[in-house]
């Protein structure tokens, strides 16, 4: 046998020349499988998030007056909203459990955070200004509750259903 019929680390390199599609090396990739159940959840939840974001966005110029000493409530929403805002879009570009995860901590912290300010008046917390507001009269802030409320609901399922997909595609 001749020093270039054995494999080694040269004929890696050339196997393309061999007319071969992939490297007989290099172990393939199962493609990333999205079942339309998750691709229905992450256009659902991106929907849920954008309404979120509209409703941050369009409201936090009336939060600018409640502040800290480095932080307003404003810059709070508008903030909030930037974030789902990407965590929508990246759900729709690559529903990975990664990202079903940072949708279920983005929405479920909103929702729990209006719902504890409505209800509770905790005060300011560090740079956090006192974010107490006693009612629900506030346009938009039913909406954004809700949309924030089931955007987790549905992140968690797109999460489940994520993490189903993936075990399913190792077997």
């Amino acid at each position: 046998m001749t020093e270039h019929a054995k494999p080694g680390p040269t004929s890696r390199r050339f196997f393309h020349l061999r007319g071969d599609d992939r490297d007989p090396h290099t172990p393939t990739r199962q493609p990333s499988r999205v079942t339309v159940l998750q691709r229905g959840l992450a256009v659902a939840t991106a929907a849920l998030l954008a309404v979120d974001a509209y409703v941050h966005f369009h409201d936090a110029g009336r939060y600018d007056v409640v502040t800290s000493s480095t932080l307003s409530e404003g810059t709070l929403f508008r903030a909030q909203a930037a974030v789902a805002v990407v965590v929508a879009i990246a759900l729709l570009i690559r529903p990975h459990p990664v990202v079903w995860a940072i949708a279920v901590l983005v929405a479920a912290s909103a929702a729990g955070a209006v719902l504890l300010y409505t209800y509770v008046d905790v005060g300011a917390l560090g740079p956090l200004p006192d974010l107490y507001e006693h009612t629900w009269a506030r346009p938009g802030k039913r909406a954004s509750a809700v949309a924030e409320t089931a955007a987790a609901l549905l992140a968690l399922a797109g999460l489940a259903v994520a993490l189903r997909t993936r075990r399913q595609a190792v077997r």
